[in-house]
């Protein structure tokens, strides 16, 4: 039976039901399984064993997660550069019981058909359009929320945690990462960079990643100014300002002219960003030059603002370059939507969500593990595909 359930989940069936009807077809998934083949389509258990199973399984989870466990570290042998990029977001997954009319509304007691479990989720994306005006989209959905640590090279999972739709992601980002600091701490000082959205833009988990683990935050930022200032000084450089997109500027004290500076990397010992004049980096022809009292270059702080000062600049094109590793976890999230059934089930209740996502990423890992140990690593990202 628990055969047939990982078969189920790698032949794509949505449903119990689903994976029984091609048991009964199967002659050979039934001999992979282990099911007797002598006694034909009576072999095949009846639905109610698949329940009562998968309630005890539930009873079990800790197992499965362990699992989880002993699979990423299996794969840390094979792939000695796994968790050198990680990538976090969080996925919604519609619970199949409908949602609650009104949000508010309070919770019922459980009869099999309602999801007492669930809540509501919200996020919004926005942006700016080419003509510059802002757009906003706002979505919805009553179920559960999947937050994912994946490996952004090899789009494997590291980490998860499943929750209602309405937790935060921040607060479970810092979950995660105790999590994976105390099952996997080898993972975390392999790590050079974290890739995530502006969903995760706070000071506390930049400054966690580096001053914890040495690890460079690549993380998007929101726009938190509300004095309506574009710019602001750097402190005791009264020509040197900036954004809140860490770019910086320089006003040239002759003319008042403005122009971004060269970075020039990131001093690790001083726990400085190097920022090089534009006249001398860039060979512009500055009337001010003599009077600037930057000079060759100028230095800024971390500290002179954590959130938006990181160890990696936000201004510079490495920056932009690691920040597409992002869309690795999108694509693991597709993969769960398509491939591994989350976009069309029948799951009803947080802890059988939780197992389902559970054995779902067990199934990716070992999948992946055992393409590399064929020899076909350029498939470990497929579930059925052939070499």
């Amino acid at each position: 039976v628990w055969n047939s359930i990982l078969a189920g989940i790698v032949f794509q069936h949505i449903s119990i039901e689903s994976l029984r009807r091609e048991l009964k077809r199967n002659g050979q998934l039934r001999d992979i399984c282990g099911f007797d083949l002598v006694k034909g389509l009576e072999a095949v258990p009846p639905s109610w064993v698949y329940s009562r199973f998968l309630k005890k399984l539930i009873k079990h989870r800790d197992e499965v997660k362990a699992m989880f466990d002993t699979l990423i570290d299996e794969l840390k042998v094979v792939l000695p550069d796994f968790g050198k990029y990680l990538a976090l977001d969080g996925k919604g997954i519609k619970t199949h019981a409908r949602g609650r009319k009104v949000k508010g509304e309070e919770q019922k007691e459980k009869d099999g058909r309602r999801d007492t479990d669930a809540d509501w989720g919200v996020k919004a994306y926005r942006g700016q359009r080419e003509d510059g005006t802002l757009w906003e989209k706002v979505t919805s959905w009553f179920g559960y929320k999947l937050h994912l640590i994946v490996d952004a090279n090899y789009e494997l999972p590291v980490g998860y945690k499943v929750t209602k739709a309405s937790e935060a992601e921040k607060v479970k980002a810092h979950e995660l990462l105790d999590r994976i600091e105390e099952r996997h701490p080898d993972i975390l000082k392999r790590c050079e960079y974290l890739d995530a959205d502006r969903g995760y833009d706070e000071t506390k988990l930049i400054r966690r990643l580096w001053d914890s683990y040495g690890i460079k935050p690549v993380i998007d930022i929101r726009n938190m100014w509300k004095d309506g200032e574009d710019t602001k000084v750097i402190e005791g450089k009264w020509n040197i300002i900036y954004n809140y997109k860490g770019e910086v500027f320089c006003v040239c004290p002759k003319t008042g002219r403005t122009r971004e500076m060269a970075y020039g990397g990131f001093e690790r010992d001083r726990g400085t960003l190097k920022y090089r004049c534009p006249a001398q980096h860039y060979g512009y022809d500055c009337t001010g030059q003599l009077k600037c009292p930057v000079h060759k270059a100028v230095r800024i702080p971390l500290a002179e603002d954590r959130r938006i000062f990181t160890p990696l600049s936000r201004s510079s094109f490495k920056w932009k370059r690691i920040y597409k590793k992002r869309a690795s976890v999108e694509r693991v999230n597709s993969r769960l939507d398509v491939s591994f059934g989350f976009e069309e089930h029948f799951i009803r209740g947080l802890s059988k969500m939780e197992l389902r996502c559970s054995l779902a990423l067990c199934v990716m890992l070992a999948m992946a593990l055992g393409r590399i140990r064929e020899n076909q690593e350029e498939l470990i990202r497929s579930l059925v595909k052939s070499a």
